[in-house]
């Protein structure tokens, strides 16, 4: 592609790209390869609209540098969060009701041992993922194992961590020791790493029980968990739905109720926008909150690793254990650790009086949003309202921009580490999948000849940072709605990739500009003849490492609802 103009796409010229990227395409291949690029290249030729005389490319670095704490050494790891007496709890409701809090703080009690709750969420396991296709793989011995020494350390008097006991599944892309990392990837089958990642080794210092890895769409591209060589996963709200993406796996696990918590990685919704489809809460941290060490990387620049709750207290609970500075992640923040807990506990008792919510009324106005969604949505800022908050009016200028922007970068990236796996052309052709084809074809040509898109989205993201830094000076959290649509069937939109690119509109600004934000349930579409009713999600983003200011307002809004608690149909087992 040139500056004059973008080049005709032809079957020679997806031949060329494919040969370029290694990938090897058959004849059928090449038709569709042909088609999605011509309809992505048009979705990227609008940031030709923007005018990015002057504007410096984004800088991770530079933004990184400007979060630290000031001079001198990295401060230490975050001290355990505060857990403070739970409220009553239904002793004869089972296991699966409870949050990950109140099963540690049962633990802790003796009110149930680890190898009880480890037991009894194998077992729901093995009941109802045969429908929900959650779980790529689960280690019983090594999750028993862990259960035992924990049941061992309680007899003994040690002390316990905040996530003592609870069960949990990490996301395939999270590196596990001794336990099989795919990343959702024929590619990586039979892959043991080493070592555990970041997120495995403070989950466990935690007390958490790691029961196995959750599926996801290959190498985290997608956001349906329908680009998959296994089985895809269904939402457990209806069966025939999709969970989202890429992050399905860990968000239907969740609302299947095998686990209270799971983990995810988001680098352009994949964690709020499964939460959204699945009625559960998501978080994602600001860039360098949390460490990206043992997260497979395929877009670095943008990857955040997060949580998916059942409700706010579990995200902060989650966060807690797993922010603070890592020297082995380069773009790790070296800041303390706030007490995530106090915040929710504020956003519970006190609201949230005046503090202002930024409502971007442009972006309500986006073609294809469905009036259920919107509903929802204006019903939580009814909520906020009457917490005590202030609605106000903001402008992202550059709001329809970011779709095209994060493509260009995420494709580029992901053909640039993925070109690192070693393999032969026809191997590489076979082995992986749809998606991830498109994805290499279309990096190698954002990175072919002046490299114009690439430029252009890099400066764009600037002005989306910008965008967002100014809306800020007028309001203390945005509020969106988290998706366009309640949810879509599986099958529905696997050939037509850049409407599934589109349904991301609204969360994929937080990731370029690597700020925290977070999914909340907020309502439920109603049925009708072409769904069943289905969770909608509230999105709310907060300035950088402003965690807390944005748990203290989605326990606020929580404190005033009741969708959180609602159990899916594919929970019974």
């Amino acid at each position: 592609m040139s500056r004059n103009g973008p080049s005709k796409v032809t079957d020679a010229t997806a031949v060329a790209l494919a040969r370029a990227c290694q990938v090897d395409l058959s004849a059928d291949a090449v038709g569709r390869a042909r088609e999605y690029l011509t309809d992505i290249i048009g979705l990227l030729e609008t940031l030709r609209e923007v005018d990015v005389a002057g504007v410096a490319s984004h800088s991770v670095a530079e933004v990184i540098a400007g979060l630290h704490a000031p001079a001198g050494p990295a401060p230490p790891d975050a001290e355990p969060p505060h857990m403070p007496e739970p409220s009553l709890r239904a002793h004869d409701a089972p296991w699966s009701a409870w949050t990950a809090w109140e099963t540690a703080t049962a633990l802790r009690r003796g009110e149930v041992s680890a190898v009880m709750l480890t037991q009894a969420a194998l077992v729901r396991v093995a009941a109802i993922d045969v429908r929900v296709h959650a779980w790529l793989r689960i280690d019983e011995d090594a999750a028993l194992a862990t259960a035992r020494r924990l049941d061992a350390a309680r007899a003994r008097g040690e002390p316990l961590g905040p996530l003592a006991g609870v069960p949990t599944g990490l996301k395939d892309n999270l590196l596990t020791v001794g336990m099989e990392t795919t990343a959702g990837s024929r590619i990586l089958q039979g892959w043991i790493p080493a070592e555990d990642g970041a997120h495995a080794a403070r989950l466990r210092a935690a007390g958490a029980v790691i029961l196995g890895k959750l599926a996801l769409d290959e190498f985290g591209m997608g956001s349906s968990n329908e680009n998959t060589p296994f089985e895809p996963v269904r939402n457990p709200w209806a069966l025939d739905f999709v969970p989202g993406g890429s992050s399905g796996g860990s968000a239907a696990a969740v609302a299947a109720r095998t686990v209270c918590f799971s983990l995810g990685s988001d680098s352009g919704g994949s964690i709020r926008q499964p939460a959204s489809l699945c009625g559960l809460v998501g978080l994602k941290p600001t860039y360098g909150r949390v460490s990206r060490h043992g997260l497979i990387p395929v877009v670095p620049g943008l990857d955040h690793v997060g949580s998916l709750t059942r409700d706010v207290r579990d995200a902060a609970l989650v966060l807690g254990c797993l922010a603070g500075h890592d020297p082995r992640d380069l773009n790790s923040i070296r800041a303390p650790v706030p007490d995530y807990l106090g915040a929710v506990a504020r956003g519970r008792a006190d609201g949230i009086d005046g503090m202002r919510i930024g409502v971007h009324h442009e972006a309500l106005a986006l073609p294809g949003l469905d009036p259920a969604v919107l509903t929802c949505f204006m019903a939580a800022l009814a909520e906020l309202r009457a917490a005590g908050a202030q609605l106000v009016e903001v402008s992202l200028p550059h709001f329809r921009r970011a779709v095209p922007t994060y493509y260009a970068l995420a494709s580029a990236q992901a053909a640039t580490h993925l070109a690192r796996v070693a393999l032969p052309a026809e191997a590489r052709g076979q082995a992986f999948g749809e998606e991830v084809r498109r994805r290499l074809l279309l990096g190698t040509l954002v990175l072919r000849g002046d490299g114009e898109y690439l430029e252009r989205a890099t400066r764009v993201q600037s002005l989306i940072v910008r965008d967002h830094a100014a809306a800020f000076e007028r309001c203390d959290v945005l509020a969106s709605p988290t998706t366009r649509l309640p949810g879509f069937r599986l099958g529905e939109r696997v050939r037509d990739p850049v409407a599934m690119y589109l349904s991301d509109i609204f969360v994929i600004g937080a990731n370029l500009a690597g700020l925290p934000a977070m999914s909340v349930p907020a309502g439920f579409a109603p049925a009708s003849a072409e769904r069943p009713s289905l969770p909608v999600g509230l999105h709310l983003v907060a300035r950088a490492l402003d965690e807390t200011t944005l748990l203290r307002v989605a326990a606020a809004h929580e404190a005033r609802t009741c969708w959180h608690v609602a159990v899916a149909p594919g929970a019974a087992g």
